[in-house]
């Protein structure tokens, strides 16, 4: 059974309906008719008793006769009418079948004949709909791969030419090669751990643990523990942050990396001699904003979403380090706190600012006094 299709098994189905009908129909035909037929032919005065008998036989045989062309027609031509039927009814998921066929293979593109039925419409939007979905993901792991192949690709260059630089006498085992060795290694394992988090972010895996909490303390220990860096790239850091602000339920650990990743970013595109301010306030009643403010390179305007993209660059040839994946995770931190994370710059050359939001659980007043890191 299971070898004759959908096709074959709803054509089967409706001739047995067919088959059934008729035998019903026959049956009950002869029950009722013939005492029926008895019954008038009795009042209609026929005495003769071989002239009923013989009209008895006549009705049953004419009715038998009747019965089993009118059955034998009818069969006939609902098993024609079924089979047109079948074929219009299976002709969109014969089709879809095909058409999973070439998804299989990697055709994402394969065409949908559309059909008329609302049904099997909605069935097949569904279906383009996945298939688009399936070809998406599968250009994004090419990239990925593509990307994350560029990425070592630095690392492991560079720690293979030092080795073998050792190795070979041209290059002295000092404190400055084990330095670049040990640098390039704290780039491998970044990434790892950043691709780490990126995958949970993929799958909504993320682990976060929210308590109410204060938020501008996070943000002043965040700056706090960045301040060196930038002093070391003579980078301005400052933080203006309110005495005071609305209940935030946050995850103490993931706002930190958030601003960790915001700040390095920050001092990765900003020269020296420049500034970056990081303040934090309430943007309205339902929500409160974290903002990092910088002075360096800039971002175009067609690319202020595009920077949140894996291992996408503004300027690939002025971005060295880093893993490309830190806004990123960020952005899918700060959604995952039901909050979100934007760009904005008013051009190239003219610095960045990154907008951390995240909702607030109250309305508690907030002072007009601040501190200045």
């Amino acid at each position: 059974m299971n070898r004759l299709g959908l096709r074959g098994r709803l054509l089967i189905a409706q001739l047995l309906v067919l088959f059934v009908g008729a035998a019903t129909l026959t049956v009950v035909a002869t029950l009722v008719a013939a005492p029926l037929f008895h019954y008038h032919l009795a009042h209609a005065g026929v005495e003769d008793a071989q002239v009923r008998l013989h009209t008895e036989e006549a009705f049953a045989q004419a009715g038998a006769v009747a019965l089993a062309a009118g059955a034998a027609v009818a069969l006939g031509a609902a098993a024609i009418t079924s089979v047109v039927l079948m074929r219009r009814i299976t002709a969109p998921v014969s089709r879809l079948v095909e058409a999973t066929g070439h998804v299989a293979r990697g055709r994402y593109d394969a065409p949908i004949t559309r059909s008329g039925d609302a049904d099997f419409a909605r069935l097949e939007n569904a279906f383009a709909d996945m298939a688009g979905r399936l070809y998406t993901t599968e250009l994004s792991r090419r990239r990925l791969l593509d990307d994350l192949a560029h990425e070592l690709r630095t690392p492991v260059a560079t720690l293979e030419a030092y080795l073998e630089g050792i190795e070979d006498d041209v290059l002295p085992a000092d404190a400055t090669s084990w330095q670049v060795m040990h640098h390039q290694l704290d780039r491998l394992r970044r990434l790892v751990s950043d691709l780490s988090d990126l995958s949970a972010a993929d799958e909504h895996a993320l682990d976060l643990h929210p308590e109410e909490g204060d938020l501008a303390a996070t943000v002043a220990a965040s700056v706090s523990a960045a301040a060196p860096r930038f002093a070391d790239k003579q980078v301005g850091l400052e933080a203006d942050l309110p005495e005071s602000l609305p209940p935030v339920r946050f995850d103490p650990q993931r706002v930190a990396q958030i601003l960790t990743n915001l700040l390095e970013n920050a001092l990765r595109h900003t020269p020296a001699g420049g500034r970056v301010v990081v303040t934090c306030e309430r943007a309205d009643r339902a929500t409160v904003r974290v903002r990092v403010r910088d002075t360096g390179g800039g971002i175009p305007a067609d690319q202020l979403d595009a920077v949140f993209e894996r291992f996408h660059r503004v300027d690939p040839a002025r971005s060295p380090g880093g893993s490309g994946l830190g806004l990123t995770i960020a952005r899918s931190l700060a959604r995952a706190h039901g909050g979100d994370l934007t760009a904005a710059s008013d051009g190239p050359g003219r610095g960045a600012r990154f907008d951390l939001t995240l909702p607030a659980n109250g309305g508690q007043a907030e002072t007009t006094a601040s501190r200045t890191l």
